[in-house]
């Protein structure tokens, strides 16, 4: 069984577009397409670090979680990485990447709204299981509330 040497928390944002449409928000950094994550912070729950990097990534802070703290994990990855990704709807909007503190620029080159089709064309193999998982949710009905039924 591999080992994990390093944890990273993220969001895979969804919306319903202009068509009734449900589309993904997925980040290109260099070549790679992913959802937005990262690391936590010293004393950072999971959860909290999700919605942290989701605000950092993509300057999105009002988002709901409609299917709570369902979370899911992805394989190990690159020696010993893993991923665990929450579900997290937004508005579908146009974004201006924000600038990181640490890099001087955006941590990201391009961000784009996808369909689930066109986002399993552009992720990595490792992140298409969470991409159906996230599918597998999304189509449920949701509650005025913005609570999954």
């Amino acid at each position: 069984m591999p080992v994990i040497k390093k944890r990273s928390y993220g969001m895979v944002p969804y919306a319903v577009d202009e068509n009734g449409e449900q589309c993904f928000l997925i980040l290109r950094a260099y070549r790679n397409w992913d959802f937005p994550k990262g690391a936590a912070n010293a004393n950072e729950t999971p959860i909290t670090a999700a919605k942290r990097e989701m605000r950092e990534e993509t300057g999105i802070a009002d988002f709901k979680m409609p299917f709570g703290e369902i979370c899911k994990d992805t394989e190990v990855y690159a020696s010993g990485k893993v991923a665990t990704f929450f579900i997290a709807r937004v508005k579908q909007q146009r974004l201006t990447l924000p600038v990181s503190d640490e890099l001087g620029r955006p941590e990201h080159d391009e961000y784009r709204w996808v369909s689930a089709q066109e986002a399993r064309r552009l992720l990595p193999s490792r992140l298409v299981h969470i991409l159906d998982w996230a599918v597998s949710f999304v189509g449920k009905p949701i509650d005025a509330g913005g609570a999954a039924q």
